[in-house]
């Protein structure tokens, strides 16, 4: 049998696998980038999600590569006031998945336990226009169906314009992205949107229940507008304001689509948003490193829009290293969030035991794969902060039993990608420590472990 043939039996055995047992994960990688530019996924991606140096600088650039018939309008003065793609850059993501935790949660009416082992078919699936709109403006657009919240909705997205000059002899990108999650823009795979290996979750299985506001706190709920300016391929900044934006709202009882019964809360003002980070690349490799945050004032759910207000204040550190060779991929990505709270509105309502409390996050891991096809992976994570008994009390599964944010524990995959636009892994996570305590962390004697899962993922591109 030929390698082909080999290549072939073994992948229609690991799909007929993951179609009995159910095979999920946020999506970043499309096959539009692909139909537009006429290049194959591996130019801009090591394995999909992560990006190369050139698929960021491909990004930051507006997305503007393209190797497809186009409608043109062209001025008396030879310009572009119309440059369309003949095809639209359109593609399709499906994930199924199967999750297992090492105990099963308990029935949440009888006490019993519940079914362990949850198929989810889909668990997600997206339909993307990913490319450029016209000349300088490009988008990645996602339009999803997720399990979790039984609708179709707008993920993902974000509209980026840019343009190439110079300063001081030497080449500068600058440009304006317009986006709903902070940090979706960002190029590096070390920042909390796209950060790998991390980036493939279960929604079918317990997670600690703290986490910080830039830690995906934000996605969805709000729109924000920034500028940025990327000079020598090196030196990267970056500065923008948020607003709420949330969905599925509209004009009730004359106070307008955002006022005290908005799920989540209300940003009160403007959140100022901000990116610094330095790459150097030689020969095969690429090291980087930087800091980003947001500055966010809410009203919560059930204060009036206005002061007293909670401030979210978070500060991070983040790095990445990647090799890039023919037949071996290495990388490693880390980063670390301070989150500052001041919630003098929430502490006026009685729903906290502290005014002031901080919440950390640590996350450092590592991939490896040959010939872009077999891989592993190994990431460590870690949540702390202080203790508040309002916030942080008691309940079967989700609760804390001893007021404390604190989480931490190990993530490992596998993976095997037989083609550039398909993955399949299995995931393993382990946890020694879970909203504040190895065992008995919920006051109704469930342990950190109970929460260990198995996690099996299909995800197609295409």
């Amino acid at each position: 049998m030929d390698a082909r043939k080999v290549k072939f039996a073994v992948a229609h055995a690991l799909f007929s696998f993951a179609f009995w047992l159910g095979f999920s994960a946020p999506s970043h990688a499309v096959p539009s980038f692909a139909r537009q530019t006429g290049m194959a996924c591996q130019a801009c991606h090591t394995v999909f999600p992560e990006l190369t140096p050139f698929g960021r600088a491909f990004k930051l650039n507006a997305y503007q590569i393209d190797n497809l018939p186009q409608v043109q309008g062209i001025t008396s003065s030879k310009e572009y006031e119309l440059l369309l793609n003949q095809v639209p850059p359109l593609s399709l993501m499906f994930q199924t998945s199967y999750t297992k935790t090492k105990a099963a949660v308990p029935d949440s009416a009888t006490g019993t336990s519940s079914q362990n082992g949850e198929i989810q078919f889909p668990q997600q699936a997206s339909l993307f226009y990913a490319g450029r709109i016209a000349p300088g403006l490009g988008g990645f657009v996602q339009i999803t169906y997720d399990s979790e919240a039984g609708n179709v909705h707008w993920d993902n997205t974000e509209i980026r314009y840019a343009q190439q000059t110079t300063l001081a002899a030497q080449s500068m990108t600058w440009g304006i992205t317009m986006n709903n999650n902070p940090t979706v823009q960002d190029p590096w795979n070390s920042t909390p949107a796209w950060q790998t290996p991390f980036d493939q979750r279960t929604n079918a299985a317990p997670t600690p229940g703290a986490a910080t506001a830039i830690d995906g706190g934000l996605a969805g709920r709000v729109a924000g507008l920034s500028a940025y300016l990327w000079w020598k391929n090196s030196i990267y900044a970056e500065f923008g304001l948020y607003r709420s934006a949330p969905q599925g709202h509209s004009f009730s009882n004359g106070a307008g689509p955002l006022d005290s019964t908005t799920p989540g809360g209300v940003l009160i003002s403007n959140a100022p948003y901000w990116r610094l980070a330095y790459e150097h690349q030689w020969a095969r490799n690429s090291l980087s490193v930087g800091a980003y945050g947001i500055d966010a004032k809410f009203s919560p759910e059930g204060q009036p829009v206005g002061p007293p207000a909670d401030r979210f204040r978070d500060r991070a550190l983040d790095g990445q290293y990647q090799y890039i060779g023919d037949e071996h991929i290495f990388s490693m990505q880390t980063t670390y969030i301070k989150e500052r709270q001041n919630l003098d509105a929430t502490f006026a309502l009685g729903n906290s035991e502290n005014s002031v409390n901080d919440l950390k996050t640590f996350r450092l891991g590592g991939s490896y794969y040959y010939k872009r096809t077999y891989g592993a992976s190994l990431g460590y994570f870690s949540t702390t902060g202080s203790a508040d008994a309002v916030l942080f009390a008691p309940n079967p599964v989700s609760g804390f039993a001893n007021n404390s944010p604190n989480s931490k524990g190990w993530v490992g995959e596998v993976s095997y990608v037989p083609w550039q636009n398909v993955k399949l892994l299995a995931q393993y996570v382990a946890y020694q420590k879970f909203n504040g305590a190895g065992s008995d962390y919920d006051g109704s004697g469930r342990n950190a472990s109970d929460n260990n899962t198995l996690y099996l993922l299909a995800w197609l591109n295409f």
